[in-house]
């Protein structure tokens, strides 16, 4: 049984949760995704809700291969219009904010009672990342990631990939759980620094992950090891992400993050049945 604190309230993870993604980026790799305006930003929060996610989470850096480096007072004024209509509009919804960047984790909290950090880069791009989360005292996601956005397609290599994944989590968890962070979610990283195949293999490799007895986040919608392995374009990739989906909660994921809620609430519910 898996529980992980949000603001003093246990969430049961034996039912997994849906967290859908609010991208307020220009250049996300689903142009579909992006929101820009007030009004998309409030019609995209609507259908993650309405479709049955309990996570919102808010990005304004991409983190597609080769996207573009931006300043952090950039991410920061494209957060805002977003975490202000949530915080204003929304203030019992969880919410998560997509960032490598402390300082921006640590105004996201105090500013808009963002409830959770999800940190791409498990805290190699800033070195003072879990530190800042120990103060905050929130739950954070814990992503294994080999490079940067910029750099990781080009850091493919390894001696033995499962095994060196499972060594970064059993040296980040303790470094965490030394310094008092006691909410800790493992994302794999699917596309971070891993080829189509490394993908696969990582999911299949996915029941190992449960040593760590911490909650799995799985973050796999729509992404390029769907449409380029099928040969099919990005919008034509939700089949994929739902079969993917489907084995990952077969094999215990507690949170999928996705474009599309509705598919994953319906996989969600399917597979409680069957079990």
């Amino acid at each position: 049984m898996k529980f992980i604190n949000i603001k003093g309230f246990l969430y049961d993870l034996d039912e997994p949760l849906v967290m859908g993604i609010l991208n307020t980026t220009p250049d996300s790799f689903y142009d579909k995704s992006r929101t820009q305006t007030t009004e998309e930003i409030d019609r995209r929060i609507a259908t993650i809700l309405e479709e049955g996610g309990t996570i919102i989470d808010v990005g304004g850096y991409s983190t597609r291969p080769n996207a573009v480096d931006i300043s952090a007072e950039e991410e920061k004024q494209r957060l805002t219009p977003a975490l202000q209509h949530l915080k204003k509009h929304y203030p019992e919804v969880i919410v998560s904010v997509d960032t490598f960047r402390s300082d921006i984790a640590r105004w996201a909290v105090e500013e808009y009672g963002v409830a959770m950090i999800n940190d791409i880069s498990g805290g190699s791009q800033d070195e003072r990342m879990f530190e800042t989360v120990a103060q905050l005292q929130v739950p954070y996601i814990l992503t294994h990631i080999n490079g940067t956005p910029q750099t990781m397609q080009h850091k493919t290599d390894y001696q033995d990939m499962q095994e060196e994944i499972m060594l970064y989590f059993a040296d980040k968890l303790r470094t965490l759980q030394l310094l008092g962070v006691n909410d800790i979610i493992i994302d794999p990283g699917f596309g971070f620094g891993k080829t189509t195949d490394q993908n696969y293999d990582l999911m299949r490799s996915l029941p190992e992950f449960h040593l760590f007895e911490r909650p799995l986040l799985i973050g796999v919608s729509r992404k390029s090891m769907i449409y380029n392995y099928l040969n099919c374009s990005i919008e034509n990739s939700l089949h994929g992400t739902t079969i993917l989906h489907t084995f990952a909660l077969m094999n215990g994921a507690h949170i999928l993050r996705v474009h599309d809620v509705k598919p994953a609430v319906e996989a969600i519910k399917i597979i409680s049945k069957l079990k």
